[in-house]
């Protein structure tokens, strides 16, 4: 099917609401809702990364996590040079940009399969990862302002819901490719001829490679699409609107910025390090009892959860209070994983599952909170917020060394205390009692 770019920016849909005249970008808006696609698709795939490279190199779950740790510690480190990038850019060029980025370092699982090497699958990561946090940097704030401030929670939850359908695709072909080739121990390669030996390696990297590269080309061919497409220039709502006189500490000043900015690292902890362990939390014996395949199908059900959650809640936060439904949900999540952590078998498989229904709401409405009336701080307040998507990178890392201690069940407390901030941000922490923009 052929795309034809529409000769001036995407059309537009405008409403009254007492005195302020909003206008909505619903075709502008469907675009970019492939980007939040593909980067939850990319993410996700880490969930079955990990038991892969955890076989391969025979590791032990801090040393997998170092998996998230990289990719995740790179919205840390990059999440700075994105926001200058979006500023210098704007929107459209930045998020072309991270979509090129993204694709070099999906290219990048190519030499590292073949060399069969830790540190470079970690390089590669490291790259992709960059390209999703200039997508993250760009096109929540470009969603979030694509209407009125009043609905930007449920249009955001809208958007990620798209992103949790990338993330339950992601685990069925990750185990269709990744999880095909049975992974052999050092000594049963040992035991194999050399001839045996090369057409197993070859099998094993090809496993990886393949859909790395093609989601490689994905992602440039989504890029050239995005670049012909005419966006609308939301420039005045970039960091182009601040003077220059501003800081990142002067976005923190305001309470619900940096209560949001906490929120975010210990949402997106909690998220990732049920996903990360989920794999082979349900292959234990006491759990699923269930091949690392099975479990992967699992996973898929585990973000379906989400983006039934995001279009279901993208409906119940242009009705309800957004605070209170995420408080409420952090109260779900913490009772279903008392329960997990409780009991064994298909009721422990089935109580964390549900746990992505529930987790739903909550990233695009602690973004929405955290940057909401903060007007030419926008900006300002959009990096601190994805800088703290770190918290996959710290959570999931310690996680890890509690399983290496007291097992991977009873290690499931550190998300059951990151739900537990939630519900104190759901409740007083999002409360503004101060903000750049006044309230309308």
């Amino acid at each position: 099917m052929a795309f034809t770019a529409p000769t001036s920016p995407s059309p537009a849909l405008s409403t009254d609401v007492g005195d302020t005249r909003y206008t909505y970008f619903p075709l502008a808006l469907s675009v970019i809702t492939a980007v939040f696609f593909m980067w939850g698709f990319l993410t996700c795939l880490n969930d079955i990364l990990i038991p892969h490279l955890k076989a391969v190199f025979e590791l032990n779950y801090a040393q997998a996590m170092l998996v998230q740790f990289t990719f995740f510690g790179a919205y840390f480190l990059m999440s700075l040079p994105a926001g200058r990038l979006v500023a210098h850019l704007g929107y459209k060029k930045s998020i072309v940009t991270g979509l090129v980025i993204a694709g070099i370092g999906a290219m990048g699982f190519w030499p590292a399969a073949g060399l069969r090497l830790y540190p470079a699958f970690l390089g590669a990561l490291f790259v992709l990862a960059t390209g999703i946090t200039v997508l993250q940097v760009a096109a929540n704030p470009y969603v979030a302002l694509l209407g009125p401030e009043k609905t930007s929670s449920s249009r955001l939850t809208l958007a990620q819901a798209l992103n949790s359908f990338g993330t339950f695709l992601a685990p069925w072909f990750g185990s269709l490719l990744i999880l095909s080739t049975q992974v052999k121990s050092a000594t049963e390669i040992a035991g194999l001829s050399a001839t045996q030996q090369a057409l197993y390696r070859t099998q094993e990297a090809q496993s990886v490679q393949t859909p790395y590269i093609g989601l490689a080309v994905v992602l440039i061919l989504l890029a050239v699409f995005v670049w012909i497409f005419r966006l609308p220039p939301l420039e005045e709502s970039t960091e182009k609107a601040d003077t220059g006189h501003h800081s990142l500490l002067d976005a923190l000043r305001y309470r619900h910025v940096l209560f949001g900015v906490l929120g975010i690292f210990f949402y997106v902890g909690a998220e990732v390090s049920i996903g990360s362990f989920m794999v082979n939390y349900l292959s234990e014996p006491q759990i699923g009892h269930m091949s690392e395949q099975q479990a992967a199908h699992y996973v898929s059900f585990y973000w379906l959860g989400a983006m039934f959650g995001r279009f279901l809640g993208s409906w119940l936060l242009a009705m309800l209070s957004p605070r209170k439904l995420l408080a409420g949900f952090s109260v779900i999540n913490i009772l279903l994983l008392l329960v997990t952590m409780s009991t064994s078998g298909m009721f422990a498989v089935y109580s964390i599952v549900v746990i992505g229904l529930f987790n739903s709401i909550m990233f695009p409405t602690i973004f929405s909170l955290g940057i909401e009336r903060m007007g030419p701080l926008t900006g300002k307040a959009s990096s601190l917020l994805i800088m703290a998507i770190v918290g996959g990178a710290l959570v999931p890392w310690l996680q890890g060394l509690l399983a290496d201690n007291v097992g991977i069940q009873h290690a499931f407390v550190l998300p059951l205390l990151c739900y537990a901030y939630i519900v104190f941000y759901g409740l007083r922490g999002s409360v503004i009692n101060k903000a750049p923009v006044a309230s309308q």
